[in-house]
């Protein structure tokens, strides 16, 4: 009986060693790559935003192809802090009562506010200039994108490791600055 329960368990190890492990790290690998995309096509359109001062939506489709091309289906947020300056006055009715000083006021836009200028439901040509959502230098922006789809490596590491499938998305990257220019 232990001869026979040594053979399975023999026959179980190397099936594992043959060939879960070598698709576990394949599945690895891939991974890694479609990180490293994500983390250059978020750099790349995060950054073009900071040094241009807007978004088009002919960029913004462009991003998103880039971020198809991997293969997942990712959630995309976008924040935008417009920052405004406020002076402080000991009774705002009275103009002579200012204090001297300045209040800082962040407004924060997110991706729904974002994607009504970008995507009007008006029939606008793609080219023009109310479709651009437009940001101010000193402003931040932000991108934060999500994995929403389950990759090979997690449904292998869930199996080798025995962990919980819903601990979390595989690929998450955020970045985001100052923005530097106006170029509109």
């Amino acid at each position: 009986m232990s001869n026979a329960l040594s053979k399975w368990f023999a026959a179980l190890l190397s099936v594992l060693l043959l060939y879960l492990l070598p698709a576990w790290e394949g599945a690895r690998r891939q991974d890694d790559l479609s990180r490293l995309m994500v983390m250059q096509s978020v750099t790349k359109f995060t950054d073009s935003i900071r040094m241009k001062g807007y978004i088009s939506p002919g960029v913004y489709n462009d991003f998103r192809k880039e971020l198809g091309a991997a293969g997942n289906v990712y959630q995309v947020e976008m924040e935008h802090q417009h920052k405004r300056y406020h002076p402080e006055y000991s009774d705002p009715a009275d103009p002579a009562t200012f204090l001297g000083r300045y209040s800082v006021v962040h407004d924060a836009y997110y991706t729904s506010d974002i994607m009504q200028v970008l995507f009007p439901e008006s029939e606008l040509s793609s080219e023009a200039d109310e479709r651009l959502y437009k940001l101010t230098a000193g402003d931040y922006f932000s991108v934060e994108v999500s994995n929403m789809s389950t990759t090979p490596y997690q449904i292998y590491s869930n199996v080798l490791t025995t962990t919980d499938p819903s601990a979390g998305a595989g690929i998450a990257y955020v970045y985001g600055g100052m923005v530097l220019n106006e170029d509109y």
